[in-house]
């Protein structure tokens, strides 16, 4: 028992440590106070968090543990609702930033969008990185919905006006994708030269050929991180994904808790179908999957449904609503779900089609095209 209770001691000090908050975030938002309330949704290192404060007096406190550089989404809601804030047209009092372990302050007499930050090295970079490649979508798309809603009752039924500032947003975006190339090239030891990487891919379709040579430039800790290899993964996954090519297999949870692997359907055309509840394209692909399911499912076809959602209640809850009956799973990670990596998706709806031998022979099949394909299969 004293040997126990020995090893009990000395251990203590290790969970301790372990249970210590790196980060800490105070705010003040004006004199706001119940119901209002901030939410943080972060990610570090594949591991994603949600927490929520109610202000007092306009204050706030975050803290919590990362293993590296977050990316967070930060939302600020006067009535409490979060969802609300984040589908507001866009214009809802939401921010998304990066931070480290640091004690980091954020202040603003009225708005978290407007909020200044202190404290923090990591959002110092990241700002001097948007000065130097532009705003982010986001913030792109804010500012213009921003202007629509102040816009006058005239210009607001002003096809002219829409389109003036519908070129200015387009030109910022291509501003952005060319400079980030640029950046990642100049910057190597930078995360946000990693971080423009990511993005040039996913966000602008930037082929391997070109974003490869840059990532192989970058330094070795950037390369070996958890966002470098999942950016290496997409990198490499045009190769891994041609068709022919034999599918990757993957295994991810159900809605029950169960796991489920691709190769359990071998034997079978598959579809592995990967999208979201908060995609509207992907929910209006499912009739039409409805459709070819019913038709098909008794002639050895199936459909595999990967969602990069996060929040399993809201993925239940569009599986339900769609009336989707096919085979659904997540690993919940979002947009980090490692078989999007593994497959390279870069947006969704996205799919593959593979035939009983387990090889790739169609992939992006959408509406008729994906239709006429599964009738010359299925004759």
């Amino acid at each position: 028992m004293k040997i126990k209770l020995l090893i009990i001691a000395a251990l203590a000090p290790f969970v301790a440590a372990a249970q210590t908050p790196n980060f800490t975030i105070t705010g003040k938002i004006g004199n706001l106070n119940a119901p209002a309330k901030v939410y943080l949704d972060y990610s570090s290192e594949g591991e994603g968090k949600s927490d929520s404060a109610t202000l007092v007096n306009g204050t706030f406190k975050f803290t919590g543990n990362i293993k590296g550089i977050a990316s967070s989404r930060m939302t600020l809601s006067r009535e409490g609702i979060r969802d609300k804030e984040i589908y507001a047209s866009g214009t809802g009092d939401v921010i998304y930033m990066n931070f480290g372990k640091e004690n980091i302050h954020i202040s603003s007499p009225d708005s978290l969008y407007n909020a200044k930050w202190t404290g923090s090295k990591v959002y110092e970079e990241m700002k001097a990185f948007e000065k130097e490649v532009g705003p982010t979508v986001m913030t792109v798309h804010h500012n213009a919905n921003v202007l629509l809603k102040k816009a006058t009752p005239e210009q607001q039924k002003d096809t002219a006006y829409f389109q003036i500032l519908d070129k200015q947003v387009k030109a910022l975006r291509v501003s952005r994708g060319q400079k980030m190339l640029l950046f990642a090239k100049n910057n190597p030891g930078s995360y946000f030269a990693l971080q423009a990487l990511s993005e040039s891919v996913s966000g602008y379709g930037v082929k391997s050929d070109i974003a490869l040579p840059l990532f192989n430039g970058l330094t070795e800790p950037l390369r070996l991180s958890y966002t470098g290899q999942g950016l290496y993964k997409i990198l490499n996954a045009t190769t891994i994904t041609a068709l022919g090519s034999k599918a990757p297999d993957f295994t991810q949870k159900d809605v029950n808790g169960k796991s489920v692997s691709l190769s359990d359907f071998k034997g079978k055309y598959v579809l592995v179908e990967f999208w979201a509840s908060w995609c509207s394209p992907c929910r209006a692909e499912s009739p039409n999957l409805s459709k070819q399911y019913a038709a098909y499912k008794d002639k050895g076809f199936e459909i595999l449904g990967v969602s990069v959602d996060h929040d399993k209640a809201k993925w239940i809850e569009a599986i339900k609503k769609d009336g989707l009956t096919w085979p659904q799973v997540s690993d919940l990670k979002g947009w980090e779900s490692d078989a999007r990596k593994v497959y390279g998706i870069s947006g969704v709806p996205a799919n593959f089609l593979i035939a009983p031998d387990g090889k790739i022979i169609g992939s992006h099949l959408m509406g008729e095209v994906l239709n006429k394909k599964l009738a010359e299969l299925m004759k």
